[in-house]
């Protein structure tokens, strides 16, 4: 009797829990608007998404004045980067995806990178490369779904790289990295303005000093001078900026940015600038629960949530109490399963072999899936097989096989300590600290470079006409390349890709193809009508973290900035998608606060437990609230995210 009271009081306390943290205050406050709202990573870059609604402009020209402002502050991406978005059009009434990740360069063959010894593309320098996207996702949304001149867009991100007032986060960043930033002299010039033969002393700017980027902003005012010509030509609004997009693909440009990059040692031609298409798509989409939830397609990661949803369905997650040890098992269970389906079966869907993605987004299909799923943790889950449920049969069941066959092997030469990943999480290139012991009491380490502080940036916006928009952005991060004096630091999206089948046929480098990225902005739409925009920064937790960010609101009743703050899991048994791909079964991040009860409890199902202060990610989120005819905005208490609403 008193074993069963004790378990009771435990359930009543772990219950009690959820509730609290859905009544207690946020450390941000929650933020209202009427007429529009702009969120993103930095608070200059929200300001340049107001001053577009204040000049008349809808959401997608903030987001695109967004995007181009944290590219040029480097929040984690820079102008070779690459972006991506989904929209709700409100006159369509419909998402639209938006395609802007770039492609592998000529000569980026599985064969050249082996001939130099590499298991994979490397993480950083001009071999990391692909064509920049992030200057065609800009002006393709604002061609076709904007309402302002790609001038006035770009006109917050043009005077900052005239010079703004830098803050600590980047300078910080850039004098960490100073060492890497000088095998590139055009990165030492710019972003180590005083830089010495020595190497003495600070060589980054100081926080509050003018951090100047001239070229650069030559290089946007001619996209701007491109466009006023069109104008004064007689062109329409929409082919004014498609010229300045001709100018950057395929003038001079990108007879510079060519030269600059092959001057460097990358393999980017003119005719991969040429070649590259921004491309407008289908959302992927299922129902949760009532509710239509849209990602983009497998050449990111976005429908793994989507996988996850499905499984979880199978579940009566509120009955189980809010961060629970059984609600946290399910949850990693379920991404289990779905990155152990992206890890082997996402690619780019524009290269065969064609992706399953009927079957992995079948609801049977996560039925299946949900019933492997017990009460430890299985080191060895591996993908399923989801074409018999799109009617087909696995042309790579051999390999699925083998893959079993090596997992059954590797468990049972269990090694003492699971292996590290190389960049668990951070496109920035910076791995969390672990703990030196994976023990119960043991804390993750606070470090200013772990996962949740360095990684892409996300934005959201919303406008009282109907428009919503996600956006995450990525690429060109600290430490990048700078190409030539056009002031553009490349992407280091190549890493991304694998180079033998045997890791995932559908995901091998080829020239002119789009490595499977982790990017990944969400739409919500219930009853028909746009209710949620929702993203996040940080490589493979994004999706990790937008999952439990959306459960909290759904199946929890969370405000945005609740559910923003709230405490998440996250889990390292996927592949990781930097670096040396590498995972490391069983490993769980966890928020400090976890009580010692629910540890106990997942110890006991076979995890390895750390711990941060904060393990959310940098959420940024907008509910429409159409009961009083408002918006909600939700920032994460993680970083420097920022939003402004009217």
């Amino acid at each position: 009797m008193t074993r069963y009271l004790l378990v009771l009081l435990m359930i009543v306390a772990t219950l009690s829990a959820a509730v609290g943290v859905a009544q207690e205050k946020t450390e941000k406050p929650p933020l209202h608007g009427k007429h529009w709202m702009a969120i993103t990573g930095k608070p200059l870059g929200a300001t340049a998404g107001a001053k577009m609604f204040e000049r008349g402009g809808n959401a997608v020209d903030a987001a695109c004045a967004m995007i181009a402002a944290t590219a040029t502050q480097w929040d984690t991406l820079h102008w070779g980067g690459e972006t991506q978005a989904l929209i709700w059009h409100p006159g369509l009434k419909k998402v639209i995806a938006i395609n802007a990740l770039g492609v592998a360069p000529t000569g980026a063959t599985p064969e050249f990178f082996r001939s130099r010894g590499m298991d994979y593309p490397p993480e950083h320098g001009p071999l990391a490369a692909v064509t920049p996207g992030t200057p065609g996702g800009i002006m393709v949304m604002l061609a076709e779904y904007g309402r302002l001149s790609l001038a006035e867009v770009l006109a917050p991100a043009i005077e900052m790289a005239d010079g703004f007032a830098i803050e600590a986060q980047l300078a910080d960043g850039f004098e960490r990295e100073k060492a890497k930033l000088k095998e590139w002299p055009n990165s030492a010039r710019i972003l180590l303005p005083h830089r010495n033969e020595k190497g003495e002393g600070r060589e980054a700017p100081r926080a509050g000093e003018i951090f100047v980027q001239a070229e650069l902003a030559a290089t946007l005012r001619k996209l701007v001078d491109a466009e006023r010509r069109a104008l004064a030509r007689g062109a329409t609004r929409k082919q004014a900026i498609m010229a300045a997009y001709d100018r950057f693909y395929r003038g001079d440009i990108a007879s510079e940015f060519a030269a600059a990059v092959k001057a460097e040692g990358g393999l980017i031609t003119r005719e991969d600038l040429a070649n590259w298409r921004v491309k407008i798509e289908e959302a992927r989409h299922t129902n949760y629960r009532g509710v239509d939830v849209y990602k983009l397609d497998t050449w990111v990661q976005g429908p793994v949530m989507l996988q996850a949803l499905n499984i979880l369905e199978n579940f009566d997650l509120p009955s189980m109490g809010y961060n629970s040890a059984r609600y946290l098992h399910t949850i990693y269970q379920a991404m289990n399963l779905s990155f152990a389906d992206r890890d082997f079966y996402y690619g780019d869907p524009a290269f065969p072999p064609a992706e399953p993605i009927r079957g992995l987004l079948s609801k049977e299909y996560a039925k299946q899936r949900a019933a492997l799923i017990g009460e430890r943790n299985d080191p060895r889950m591996g993908p399923g097989d989801p074409y018999p449920f799109q009617g087909e049969v696995n042309p790579y069941a051999s390999l699925l096989a083998d893959r079993a066959k090596a997992a059954e092997a590797s468990n049972g030469a269990k090694r003492d300590k699971p292996r590290e990943p190389n960049r668990p999480f951070s496109p920035g290139g910076v791995a969390p600290p672990s703990a030196a012991t994976l023990d119960v009491d043991r804390p993750l380490a606070s470090d200013p470079g772990a996962p949740f502080w360095r990684g892409t940036t996300s934005m959201v916006s919303a406008d009282a006409e109907g428009w919503l928009v996600a956006v995450t952005p990525s690429g060109g991060w600290n430490p990048a390349v700078i190409a030539g004096k056009t002031g553009i630091g490349l992407s280091q999206r190549l890493q991304s890709f694998v180079l033998d089948a045997k890791d995932n046929p559908f995901n091998v480098l080829e020239p002119g193809k789009r490595p499977r990225a982790t990017l990944t902005p969400s739409l919500a739409v219930r009853d028909g009508k746009p209710w949620l925009a929702f993203a996040v920064q940080g490589g493979d937790s994004q999706d990790q973290n937008l999952l439990q960010f959306f459960l909290n609101v759904v199946d929890f009743g969370m405000t945005p900035q609740m559910a923003a703050e709230a405490a998440n899991m996250n889990s390292f048994q996927l592949r990781d998608s930097f670096g040396d791909h590498a995972s490391s079964p069983g490993r769980m991040l966890l928020d400090d606060e976890v009580p010692r009860w629910v540890r106990r409890d997942l110890i006991s199902r076979g995890y390895k437990l750390e711990f941060s202060p904060r393990t959310s990610g940098p959420i940024t989120a907008i509910e429409v609230d159409r009961q009083h005819g408002t918006f909600w905005g939700g920032v994460s208490n993680h970083g420097e995210d920022h939003g402004i609403a009217w």
